[in-house]
């Protein structure tokens, strides 16, 4: 995480040099060009357009950590590894989101459970 802030600082410090006196400094993490806050229509235009580039369907933004934690589902991932990358708070939250599994792998957990009836 923090090789990402310090990446983003760079960055930043990049875009306040380049501004010059149009700069407008806010504090905030991730700003405009300009230092000023991104609007969120803004940021969802950027993000359907970065989708488009990409080739992929269009979803909102919240719909890309949904997106992940199904990924992080069908890779087995442990559920405490998961809610760090997801960065929640507290297992619980985690853990709803993982209760979500895919028909297939439920499928396959009571195929594994007859087996060890059998």
């Amino acid at each position: 995480m923090t090789t990402a802030l310090r990446a983003r600082r760079r960055a930043h410090d990049t875009a306040r040099e380049a501004a010059g006196d149009s700069w407008q400094e806010t504090g905030l993490v991730f700003t405009t060009a300009s230092g000023r806050p991104v609007e969120p229509s803004n940021l969802r235009r950027s993000f359907a357009r970065a989708c488009d580039r990409a080739g992929v369907r269009k979803v909102n933004v919240h719909a890309t950590r949904k997106t992940c934690a199904s990924l992080l589902v069908a890779l087995d991932v442990h559920p405490r590894v998961a809610m760090q990358i997801l960065r929640h708070s507290q297992i619980s939250v985690t853990m709803n989101i993982y209760s979500e599994v895919s028909s297939e792998e439920t499928r396959k957990a009571l195929r594994r459970l007859g087996d060890q009836f059998a």
